[in-house]
């Protein structure tokens, strides 16, 4: 049970009408109860606060019709306070407990953080390998090289084919769908709260992630359709295009062809394109650092569950 404070209730003196055998006031006795509903522990209340602020974040990108890189940065960094909280949460004895008592719920949510840490792990890798090809690609542009550009492509395209492989290993959490279940025999109110919480932070962790993942590989996959083809798909692509992230989708592959063909104005164009995509990935690469190393301390803080 997570960090419960149990209630306690005051019986008030008889009423003055009745006799009583004795002339001294009663003192009020104070009983323990255990069945009424248990208050949640301060880091519940609020971890479910910042819950309802990622919920927040991701309606906001909806509304605007519009990811930017400042909007996927602001989620990463509302993730990584949301795993900060529940490896507290997961410290408490109470939630230790609880945890051991549901070995299966205890095994699928281990399972789920491994498979969010080796996800974070592989784009880690992919974001710094896209980094510095942006940068080596910067000079090959000064240079107007178009052989070295080709392979920066190339490059860009497989480490996009590597991230949106990311999605569909962590899409369906074996945790997401168990929360609020109550053993009416053996569960209490704390464990099912305990596990609605975090039933919601992984759920709120594959929003996110799904994001960033899609984001990314939408923003830098080749496109490859013909002008006619593209017009009539156009509608029917346009809101999974959308999930592109806006500063990710500023430098497209045609504009970097033919390089030694073009002007020295409309090359000084790309180069400014060409860094800001630079500082947006690198944005990008630290927050989402960030909530890797969350997500591994939030996975020792639930094996510390076994050794306690």
């Amino acid at each position: 049970m997570v960090g419960v404070f149990r209630r306690s209730l005051s019986f008030p003196n008889k009423p003055c009408g009745r006799s009583s055998p004795s002339s001294k006031p009663r003192v009020s006795h104070h009983t323990r109860s255990i069945s009424l509903p248990c208050r949640s522990h301060p880091l519940i209340s609020h971890v479910n606060h910042e819950i309802s602020q990622l919920k927040s974040w991701f309606s906001f990108a909806g509304e605007t019709h519009s990811r930017t890189t400042s909007w996927i940065t602001d989620g990463l960094s509302l993730l990584k306070d949301v795993q900060e909280t529940l490896a507290d949460i997961l410290q408490l004895p109470q939630s230790q407990e609880s945890l051991r008592n549901r070995p299966v719920f205890f095994e699928n949510l281990l399972e789920d953080l491994l498979r969010f840490v080796d996800a974070y792990g592989i784009f880690r890798t992919s974001i710094l390998c896209l980094r510095e090809h942006q940068s080596a690609a910067q000079v090959a542009l000064r240079k107007k090289d178009d052989e070295k550009i080709a392979s920066y492509l190339k490059s860009r395209r497989s480490l996009a084919r590597d991230i949106a492989k990311l999605t569909s290993s962590i899409r369906e959490p074996k945790t997401k769908h168990q929360h609020c279940h109550v053993d009416n025999v053996n569960g209490t109110y704390g464990d099912a709260e305990l596990a609605s919480v975090i039933g919601d932070v992984i759920e709120v962790t594959v929003l996110v992630s799904v994001a960033l993942f899609n984001g990314v590989y939408l923003s830098l996959r080749a496109t490859k359709t013909t002008p006619f083809i593209g017009f009539l798909k156009r509608s029917e692509k346009k809101e999974k295009l959308d999930e592109g992230i806006v500063e990710l989708k500023q430098v497209e592959e045609k504009s970097l062809i033919g390089l030694s063909k073009k002007k020295n104005e409309e090359v000084k164009s790309l180069m400014k394109r060409m860094m800001e995509l630079e500082n947006s990935i690198r944005e990008i690469e630290c927050e989402s650092e960030k909530v890797f190393r969350g997500l591994i301390s939030t996975r020792v803080s639930l094996l510390n569950a076994l050794t306690h």
